[in-house]
């Protein structure tokens, strides 16, 4: 279970690049009743919060790029993992680099073409608050080679995995950081792509109390269905969506995983 003590490894922040801020975040204001508090002198950026605490952000979107939510997971030296990211076969696209006080973080891609950012802490360790209703409580990664995606991540994080069958014939692999309990542990999972032409790319999945009341206000306010809510033996009432601009998100209604 993803918990604010974000051991190294694990998902401690994610931001969403957009090409129209206030749009963006009033859409997620509608959906999940987030608000926007830009940070000064940042171009734009700032944080979303529920009931005053961070639980993701909006910036620019850079140009060319399409718009989708950044994963990025804790290191403890920013240097030495896109060092061996790079040796991996990763692409760096923002080199490690100094925000302030607060941290230090890179944005790469994997070799399978999925982006994901790594952040050392400084004052600023990750989000305010996950695994709560509206918040971060599960990242996935849709590739279409699982195996060597794993051996990508864990060669960075030490990432332990358990092979999973949320339905038959289907292969899932449930991701956990290094130490501890591994299955308390446990935030997110590698999973196969949905469409043959689907890219690779991780997607933040946000807790629900009502999976299909959020769909509802996430439809009605310009965003897409990309997958109709379902029950998922084992995991939970999941729905994957899109917002105006097509960012993929998804919502999920219990846990990520039963004991």
């Amino acid at each position: 279970m993803l918990t604010t003590d974000f051991p190294i490894g694990s998902p401690c922040w994610i931001d969403l690049g957009t090409p129209d801020i206030p749009a963006t975040a009033a859409f997620y204001g509608k959906v999940f009743g987030w608000t926007f508090q830009e940070v000064p002198e940042a171009g734009g950026y700032g944080f979303l919060q529920a009931g005053g605490k961070t639980v993701g952000a909006l910036g620019n979107l850079d140009a060319g790029a399409r718009s989708a939510w950044t994963t990025y997971f804790r290191t403890a030296d920013v240097e030495k993992t896109v060092k061996a990211a790079e040796q991996s076969g990763a692409t760096v696209r923002v080199p490690p680099m100094d925000v302030m006080q607060e941290g230090r973080f890179a944005a790469l891609t994997d070799p399978q073409g999925a982006e994901f950012a790594v952040w050392q802490a400084g004052n600023t360790v990750g989000l305010d608050t996950v695994s709560e209703d509206n918040t971060l409580v599960w990242s996935e990664l849709h590739t279409k080679d699982q195996d060597g995606a794993f051996s990508f991540y864990h060669g960075l994080f030490g990432w332990r995995v358990e092979n999973f069958e949320p339905s038959p014939g289907m292969s899932y692999r449930v991701i956990s950081t290094a130490e501890g309990d591994q299955q308390q542990t446990s935030f997110g999972g590698i999973a196969p792509t949905m469409q043959p032409d689907q890219p690779s790319a991780w997607t933040p999945y946000f807790a629900a109390n009502d999976v299909d009341a959020l769909i509802r206000k996430a439809t009605a306010a310009g965003g897409q269905v990309l997958m109709a809510a379902e029950n998922v033996q084992n995991v939970g009432r999941i729905a994957w969506l899109a917002d105006p601009n097509g960012a993929p998100f998804a919502l999920i209604k219990g846990e990520p995983r039963e004991s």
